[in-house]
């Protein structure tokens, strides 16, 4: 058996930092985080609080944290971000990617002065982070465009539902396509259709707000989904994109036939029991755009 210096010795060792924690959030002991590329010494922390360290709504976030693994007496595995923003009396300027943590958080079954503890296992993840980031946005991106794709839509309009029939908050939708697509494709070959789609994503880029969500839905389809937009904002929206359109496509053309885009716009209505009736009336829309000429908008 070893003793209880050499149990230290061991602790004080290991590579990512190990922190004893009260349920006020004191730390009263620090261990480990011997690995320098991405920690620095904790042990001036033993005495402190966190609320005394950390600016008060991330404060809040880990004496949450120590409350549910109390309560739960199981092992809780969070992941969390810290950057200089977060600690008191540090400058806001700094780096601009902050650095991503995965907690391990288990009560321990014994007290120290009479108050209650957990062990707090600190690893820094920001690699996997970024990288895990970067495979997300990659599943969830049209190779072609750089837009979003179908899925990501879906799941967005899920929430953008769930928001209106809990809170009545407003989400519309447009969606477009090229007209004539397949007169050009014939005339001037594959690579110009590509190019025509590749233009309207970058217009859509230009042009729409942050939180709009633009997606390739397929081919030469497209849906944008415009959160907190009713349907006579999502109109006017509609009709300035329609303009800018009409400007950055009149250079493609063949046989006479030049390269437009038809649009059906909608909004999430009492009527609708998910957000496929919101695609289906969108849809809808569009068709008779197409019927009534092609180059317009109709607001159904």
């Amino acid at each position: 058996m070893i003793n209880a210096e050499q149990m230290y010795s061991v602790l004080d060792t290991l590579p990512d930092p190990v922190f004893i924690l009260t349920r006020e959030g004191r730390y009263v002991g620090v261990f480990g985080g011997k690995d320098a590329r991405y920690y620095h010494d904790g042990k001036g922390l033993v005495g402190h609080r966190i609320t005394d360290l950390i600016k008060p709504i991330k404060a809040q976030w880990f004496l949450e944290q120590i409350e549910k693994a109390l309560s739960t007496q199981s092992l809780l595995i969070v992941e969390y971000e810290l950057s200089n923003k977060d600690v008191k009396g540090l400058p806001d300027e700094g780096p601009e990617e902050p650095i991503w943590f995965e907690g391990r958080v288990q009560a321990l079954d014994f007290k120290v002065d009479g108050d209650d503890v957990v062990l707090w296992v600190a690893s820094n993840i920001s690699e996997r982070h970024c990288l895990e980031v970067q495979l997300r946005e990659m599943s969830d991106t049209d190779q072609l465009t750089g837009l979003y794709n179908r899925r990501k839509l879906e799941r967005d309009l899920i929430l953008h539902f769930e928001a209106f029939t809990r809170y009545g908050i407003p989400t519309s939708m447009l969606m477009f396509d090229l007209d004539n697509l397949k007169v050009i494709n014939d005339s001037l070959g594959h690579l110009a259709g590509d190019k025509l789609i590749s233009t309207l994503a970058k217009t859509c880029i230009a042009e729409l707000r942050t939180n709009d969500i633009a997606c390739r839905f397929g081919g030469d389809e497209f849906v944008i989904a415009m959160p907190a937009l009713d349907q006579e904002q999502a109109l006017q929206l509609a009709k300035r994109l329609h303009q800018r359109f009409i400007n950055d496509l009149s250079h493609f053309s063949a046989a006479d036939t030049k390269a437009t885009v038809s649009m059906g716009v909608v909004s999430i209505s009492a009527a609708d029991v998910t957000y496929l009736d919101l695609l289906h009336r969108a849809d809808t829309a569009l068709y008779q755009a197409k019927r009534q000429g092609k180059n317009r908008i109709v607001s159904a």
